[in-house]
């Protein structure tokens, strides 16, 4: 027994200084390679299944963001100045245009145009799928709203128009430009713009138009200025709504500043009584208005108002920058909503005598009329 036990002791000895381990240590070892490798094929397993499932959501969703919506009717849509893909997507499905806000957001975002959602308001057709209405919203293509502002009107005019008007948004500036200052077109505009925004840019345009004429004018004018010229040509702009005929009308008031005669312009006459209101439709012209002193009645005053009477448009302003050459002085109604020109005071009392002749005429069937 001795001698056994001694026989695996000097093995055991031997074993180790070979660089054996013990049998019980390898055995730890094993165990230790094998939960390492449980543990690794645990978490391939679970990343093979958050991917698979990771898959399934994504499909489940793109089918989702590119499925019909469920918008049964047309619709429209705002995109507020500074709103977030947040409150948007939310406002979304709150308005059942997108069933689910979360996957629209992150449907968004996967296409990279988180940042893309442009202000505006769009036009939302039904059934418009999640991708359609992201692609409408980054589109900038928002539904437009117009303004006209006709030729001849005040500034007074022109911002009342612009305070009723429901789509603009914003109060109104506290002071009024310059009489003449504003464009006078049919001005496009998207919901929200403000009200401050369409009267800047109305100045601007207005302001770029005059340089832009009063620059090809023709050199022996008798105008002092770009505000004299603006004058003149809001005065055409009243005398006349026929566009062929502001050139000859302009012609005139051009041959009268160059004699040194006085204007004698009826819608001076309107203005320096009423200002940028205007005449109230049912108050006639007086013939006692005619010799009323205010700054701007020509009946009164030598050459051109201190300011312009309205804003006038580009044919009024082209017409005075580049009136016709004539001879004339005068200008009377023809009774066909146009005008009769003479060249002597002779000639033009004859125009007159005919034009009182229509009125009375037509007065007098006006009068037949309503008698029967």
């Amino acid at each position: 027994m001795g001698e056994g036990q001694s026989d695996a002791q000097a093995t055991n000895t031997r074993s180790d200084k070979a660089g054996g381990k013990p049998a019980k240590q390898r055995r730890r070892s094993r165990l230790a390679r094998s939960q390492v490798v449980i543990f690794l094929n645990f978490m391939l397993s679970l990343v093979v299944l958050v991917l698979v499932g990771a898959s399934v959501l994504f499909y489940i969703g793109k089918v989702q963001f590119d499925e019909r919506g469920p918008l049964t009717a047309d619709t429209t849509f705002v995109v507020k100045r500074g709103s977030g893909i947040l409150e948007i997507s939310n406002s979304l499905e709150s308005r059942n245009i997108v069933s689910d806000a979360s996957v629209f957001r992150y449907g968004v975002r996967a296409y990279g145009h988180e940042n893309d959602l442009k202000a505006g308001e769009y036009a939302i057709p039904a059934g418009a799928s999640m991708r359609d209405v992201m692609n409408i919203l980054t589109s900038g293509k928002s539904i437009m709203y117009s303004l006209t502002i006709p030729e001849g009107l005040t500034v007074q005019q022109i911002f009342n128009r612009i305070q009723n008007n429901n789509i603009l948004v914003g109060d109104m500036p506290k002071t009024l430009p310059p009489e003449g200052s504003l464009f006078t077109d049919t001005l496009n505009f998207t919901r929200g713009t403000t009200r401050t925004e369409i009267i800047e840019r109305m100045i601007a345009s207005q302001k770029k138009l005059v340089e832009e004429i009063w620059a090809k004018r023709r050199p022996d004018l008798p105008l002092k200025d770009i505000n004299e010229f603006v004058t003149l040509a809001s005065i055409v702009e009243k005398e006349t709504g026929i566009a062929s005929e502001r050139p000859h009308v302009a012609s005139v008031f051009i041959n009268r500043l160059k004699k040194n005669m006085r204007l004698q312009s009826d819608p001076t006459i309107i203005y320096g009584l009423f200002g940028g209101a205007g005449k109230p439709s049912d108050r006639p012209i007086f013939k006692s208005d005619i010799e009323k002193p205010t700054p701007y009645n020509t009946y009164v005053i030598n050459g051109l108002p201190p300011t312009p009477i309205a804003n006038p448009g580009r044919a009024a302003l082209e017409a005075v920058a580049n009136p016709l050459e004539t001879d004339d002085l005068y200008f009377v109604a023809d009774g066909s909503g146009g005008h009769v020109f003479a060249s002597t005071l002779k000639e033009h009392n004859e125009n007159v005598r005919k034009w009182r002749a229509i009125e009375q005429k037509a007065s007098k069937d006006n009068a037949a009329t309503t008698s029967q």
